[in-house]
């Protein structure tokens, strides 16, 4: 049971992120537990590397990379202004801000949206003099929202839809799920308004236009652009007609990724730029939680309980506190099957892909999304989000999320 104990350590270095006088970075912190259950023989060298997923790996390096070359060229902070100039007061901005990337979310995955969005929120912050924890905040809060009613919204979404073989997934999740995010977007932006009021006042805003850095990479920004929206097309219609025709999300990334790697000049600098760091977080999270998940304690946990594992409440009340511990996505994958065998319906299904997807709504570390933010942003500019500020919008959101799907749920 070495590798709980180490978990737990893990979560409260996280929580407090700090020892005596050394600070310690989200990364450093799940790269050192995973090298202690390593280290102890918690997990084999074999099973470490067989746990990393590639695929995750070469994704957010592909679109790390996508994203350098928007922002390096000035092409995403040029663009911003066309979707927020219509905002008026900061009120405006944080509403435009929770809808508009949430939305996005749906289409683009939220880990795509948490790479791109945190320089805009960034942006948005310094030139409005609005504190970057809010608008970061709420960035993180609705695209883990906003990625609930589509099936490629969220890796764990995708595998219910693909495993789960539910029918006509984009139809089947908007009739369940699109009417509930919309309302618990606009949870989003009331309570981060709510707890962050001091910084949301009706004063007029005045916007401007940045300008373009390089011409050059922001030619080759918008063939980023548009091979990025082309590759999602291309992924949303072929799930659509046949979900066998489905291909990786690693191709959309890569291909977001060529124009700039493939053609310009600076495309060493953008490989110096990826957020190595966040990378190295994944690495160790992917042999932590391969190593938890090997002791059993967690599938015991549940198969011993006795509880029906198969009613809307329970099913989200599990989802919500494993996902914590041991990732959503493992979550899902342990959690599928038993409902596939205990015949669990339509509306189970998408229990399961909404609360292990509102399940990053609670603590950092349930949702991945959180944690690109909170290390892009400390890296970028040295805002950041403590565990605590995090929990204090988090753990009502989340319960408000719970009520409001279980309630769509329930009777639809």
């Amino acid at each position: 049971m070495f590798p709980l104990a180490v978990l737990a350590a893990v979560f409260l270095l996280i929580a407090v992120r700090q020892a005596g006088r050394f600070r310690f970075g989200i990364w450093q912190v799940m790269c050192a537990g995973a090298a202690a259950v390593l280290l102890a023989g918690g997990i084999s060298p074999a099973a470490a590397a067989a746990a990393v997923d590639w695929d995750v790996m070469v994704f957010l390096f592909g679109m790390f990379a996508a994203g350098q070359t928007l922002e390096l060229s000035g092409w995403l902070a040029h663009a911003e202004f066309e979707v927020f100039k219509r905002a008026r007061t900061e009120e405006g901005l944080l509403l435009t801000l929770v809808f508009f990337m949430g939305l996005a979310s749906a289409l683009l995955m939220n880990d795509t949206l948490a790479i791109a969005g945190t320089p805009v929120a960034l942006l948005l912050a310094r030139k409005h003099s609005i504190p970057p924890k809010a608008l970061l905040l709420a960035l993180a809060f609705s695209i883990t929202t906003g990625s609930v009613m589509s099936p490629i919204g969220n890796p764990q979404n995708l595998l219910v839809a693909v495993k789960g073989e539910v029918a006509a997934p984009f139809l089947t999740f908007l009739k369940y799920l699109a009417l509930p995010t919309l309302l618990n977007l606009g949870a989003v932006f009331l309570l981060v308004r709510h707890f962050y009021r001091a910084e949301f006042r009706k004063t007029e805003l005045r916007h401007s236009q940045e300008p373009v850095r390089d011409a050059a990479l922001a030619r080759l920004a918008k063939v980023t652009a548009g091979a990025l929206g082309a590759a999602i097309a291309a992924k949303v219609l072929l799930v659509s007609l046949n979900p066998a025709w489905d291909f990786r999300l690693t191709w959309i990334a890569l291909a977001a990724a060529a124009p700039g790697l493939l053609l310009s000049p600076r495309r060493l600098e953008l490989v110096r730029r990826v957020d190595w760091s966040t990378l190295a977080f994944f690495a160790g999270m992917f042999v932590l939680m391969r190593a938890v998940w090997d002791t059993g304690f967690f599938q015991g946990l549940i198969a011993g309980s006795g509880a029906d594992i198969t009613g809307l409440g329970p099913i989200m009340t599990v989802s919500v506190l494993l996902s914590q511990l041991i990732s959503n996505v493992p979550l899902v994958a342990l959690y599928l099957p038993m409902l596939q065998h205990a015949g669990a319906g339509t509306p189970e299904l998408m229990a399961l892909a909404a609360a292990s997807t509102f399940a990053g709504n609670l603590f950092i570390l349930g949702a991945a999304s959180n944690v690109i933010i909170i290390q892009t942003a400390e890296k970028r500019s040295g805002a950041t989000i403590t565990f605590l500020e995090f929990a204090r919008v988090g753990v009502p959101l989340t319960f408000i999320n719970a009520i409001i799907y279980w309630v769509f749920l329930r009777y639809t």
